[in-house]
């Protein structure tokens, strides 16, 4: 933390946020990923502050800042083009710090309660249609170095289109967890238990990829396996679904998400209702599955222009 911020900050303030850093890894368990995002977003901060009072911030410039303070930052990167949820993201870092230091009785400043954070764009989510969609589970396996990995690919990326799941959900399966089940048990974000079916297709590519798997696996280790018999890292997944979008010339949205989207958007298109389509997917509000109907509605206006366009 201090490494981001020493030539933007006094010492005093810097022995601060070396606090604030040991009490979020220590009681909240933030990874080291987490603590340098704050990091960044704090300097970016502290280094706009410095050119703003002409000086190193102190210790009393935390109890006096007001209200204009955080709006001329807010203003400065608004300025710089940066996108609105890289300015939330600052903003939520700074009130996180500043109520870490009132609620420590360090300094009383309550003024960034009063600072709304800019609304962000609605980003609809990016789905593919159906023949993309079965084009990317056939080709799957074309990048593979082993016949086996191959397999465990084809299964990673049918289990996220057949099951909705999140990529994170997916590779923290374990051997036994699916088995003969026609659902499977998904604890998903915020602790949140689903039953989501399990498609036969989808045991099947399991079954294949286990049999081909040199890794002997006992029930209750891990499921998808990676190329020296550990638990397979999101970020090969994401590497090899890049090789294959560009192999099939496919958008760059193809991201492991994507297959989640194209889930819930198929899967309304057939006419499934948004309250079971919540269900199948975790959200803990309908209105974040609700952005399916804005997908499909989208989806519709293009079909409505080609038709209008062909029969032109």
């Amino acid at each position: 933390m201090k490494q981001e911020i020493k030539y933007a900050a006094s010492a005093e303030v810097i022995e601060l946020i070396d606090a604030w850093s040991a009490w979020l890894a220590g009681e909240r368990g933030y990874s080291t990923h987490t603590l340098d995002a704050y990091a960044r977003d704090l300097a970016s901060f502290f280094k706009f502050w410095q050119d703003y009072l002409g000086r190193l911030p102190q210790k009393d410039d935390l109890r006096q800042t007001d209200i204009r303070t955080f709006r001329a930052f807010l203003s400065c990167q608004n300025n710089r083009h940066l996108g609105k949820s890289t300015i939330a993201r600052e903003l939520s870092s700074l009130k996180n710090f500043f109520k870490w230091l009132n609620r420590n009785h360090i300094i009383t400043n309550t003024t960034l309660t009063a600072v709304s954070s800019p609304k962000k764009d609605k980003i609809l989510p990016k789905a593919l249609d159906v023949s993309q969609t079965l084009e990317v589970l056939d080709t799957a396996s074309h990048f593979a170095k082993e016949e086996w990995q191959g397999l465990r690919d084809v299964a990673i990326l049918t289990i996220l289109y057949g099951c909705g799941l999140r990529i994170s959900e997916a590779l923290s399966l374990n051997v036994g967890d699916i088995n003969h089940n026609d659902f499977l048990k998904i604890r998903g974000k915020g602790n949140k238990e689903r039953l989501v079916p399990v498609l036969p297709v989808v045991k099947e590519k399991i079954a294949a990829y286990l049999k081909a798997c040199p890794y002997q696996q006992k029930q209750g280790d891990a499921l998808f396996l990676g190329a020296r018999g550990e638990r397979i890292s999101p970020r090969i997944i994401q590497r090899n679904l890049e090789k294959l979008r560009r192999y099939l010339g496919l958008p760059e949205t193809l991201t492991p998400h994507a297959l989640r989207h194209s889930f819930a958007t198929h899967l309304l298109a057939e006419g499934t209702n948004l309250r079971s389509i919540q269900e199948l997917l975790g959200h803990a509000s309908l209105s974040t599955t609700q952005r399916y109907t804005n997908v499909e509605i989208e989806h519709l206006k293009k079909e409505y222009q080609k038709a209008h366009l062909l029969d032109g």
